[in-house]
C-alpha cells in the first residue's frame, strides 16, 4: 500500500492509546522499532510528589512498542499538535518526535510521537520490576495512587490485545506485595 506523505499520524503508547483526547480520521495498532514502553518517567504531580515521586510511562530508547497510530484530518493537524504540547511537554519530560512507525497493515508512516528526555531530571532510568513496583506502591498524587495508574494502563493495554511483560512483572510483584517488602 502506498502510503501519502502528507499524512498526519500520532503515535500512543499509554494513555493516548485509549483517551487520546482530539479528533482523528483513522485508528491503527502500530509499532515503533528502536524504543520501548516504560514506567520511567517520575510523577512529582498526577501520581506523586517531589519527595515522594510516582511513576509514569514514557518512551524510552531501546527494543520496540506496540501502541496505536491515529491519522488526523489536515485541518486539525494545528489544533492537535497545540493540544498535544499542552498535554505531554507541561515539564518538558518528554522531547517532541517525527519517527516512523509501522501499521498492522505493514504500511510505514512517520507519526508525531514523544520521547523521554534522558537529561531531564524527571527521567528514572531502567528499574527492576521491584524497583518499579516500590516506587508506585510508595505514591500518591493529585490524580490519585500511582498503583491505581498502572493496574488501569495494563487492563487497558490487555483489552487492546498488547502484551507488555515488563509491566505485567511490575504489576506481579505489586500483587505479590514485594513491592512493600523492596522499601525496607
Amino acid at each position: 500500500m502506498a502510503v501519502d506523505m502528507d499524512e498526519f499520524w500520532v503515535f500512543g503508547y499509554g494513555s493516548l492509546m485509549w483517551n487520546p483526547g482530539f479528533r482523528f480520521e483513522e485508528k491503527r495498532t502500530a509499532r515503533a522499532f528502536g524504543y520501548r514502553r516504560s514506567l520511567c518517567v517520575r510523577s512529582w504531580v498526577h501520581r506523586g510528589t517531589e519527595r515522594r515521586p510516582g511513576l509514569v510511562l514514557g518512551l524510552d530508547y531501546g527494543g520496540s512498542c506496540i501502541g496505536t497510530a491515529f491519522r488526523v484530518a489536515a485541518s486539525d493537524k494545528a489544533d492537535v499538535i497545540d493540544y498535544l504540547r499542552e498535554r505531554e511537554l507541561v515539564t518538558h519530560v518528554y522531547k517532541e518526535r517525527m519517527m516512523p512507525v509501522q501499521l498492522a497493515d505493514g504500511r510505514r508512516v512517520p507519526a508525531l510521537a514523544y520521547v523521554i528526555d534522558r537529561s531531564h531530571v524527571q527521567y528514572a532510568g531502567a528499574l527492576t520490576a521491584t524497583e518499579a513496583a516500590a516506587t508506585v506502591a510508595a505514591a500518591v498524587g493529585k490524580s490519585g495512587p500511582n498503583t491505581d495508574y498502572v493496574l488501569n494502563t495494563l487492563s487497558h493495554l490487555r483489552e487492546m490485545g498488547i502484551r507488555d511483560q515488563w509491566l505485567e512483572d511490575v504489576v506481579a510483584v505489586l500483587a505479590a506485595g514485594g513491592a512493600a517488602s523492596a522499601q525496607a
